[in-house]
């Protein structure tokens, strides 16, 4: 019982903090995956009809108080960890919590502005697909409201997360 009342008060911490710095992220030990499920994730928005198949998340660009960058297909930004490799992510536990993965249950598509040669998808440790953008694990920040981005250049769980342009970098 006192681990677990231990684990929400850190979980609680990291929701509430955009901007505390804590290591506590873990190395990712699977590989990253080559091609994306056959499920889908339908967006809130998109019609779906059951000849349609298989349909992944959008990724699309959109105006922000930091230019255009990436959101997804229900106006939440995404983000990159800087601690996460190419390929891989090291965002678990709290971190995950903090800056929920976005998954993919089908190949993500791309929006206008964005490059979809540049989308993919990587396999977590739970065999959950989560979306990449130029081979970076994309995230959002939990407290978000949609279409803002509160937490670009903040530095939380041993790196610092962005928002990412069409190109896939960090705002300038």
């Amino acid at each position: 019982m006192k681990r677990l009342v231990t684990l929400l008060l850190l979980a609680g911490a990291a929701l509430t903090a955009c901007g505390s710095d804590d290591a506590s992220g873990e190395r990712d030990r699977t590989s990253p995956a080559s091609a994306p499920s056959e499920e889908s994730e339908p967006a809130a928005t998109e019609p779906t009809t059951p000849s349609a198949g298989p349909r992944g998340p959008l990724v699309r660009l959109r105006e922000s108080q930091l230019g255009p960058v990436l959101f997804d297909g229900r106006d939440r930004a995404l983000y990159l960890f800087t601690r996460d490799p190419k390929d891989r992510t090291r965002c678990y536990g709290a971190c995950a919590a903090a800056w929920p993965p976005f998954y993919a249950r089908a190949r993500p598509r791309a929006g206008r502005g964005v490059d979809g040669g540049l989308l993919g998808t990587i396999r977590r440790r739970d065999g959950r697909r989560q979306v990449t953008y130029k081979g970076q694990a994309l995230y959002f920040y939990v407290d978000d409201p949609r279409g803002q981005v509160l937490c670009n250049d903040i530095a939380e769980f041993g790196g610092t997360w962005y928002a990412l342009t069409a190109r896939g970098d960090p705002p300038a």
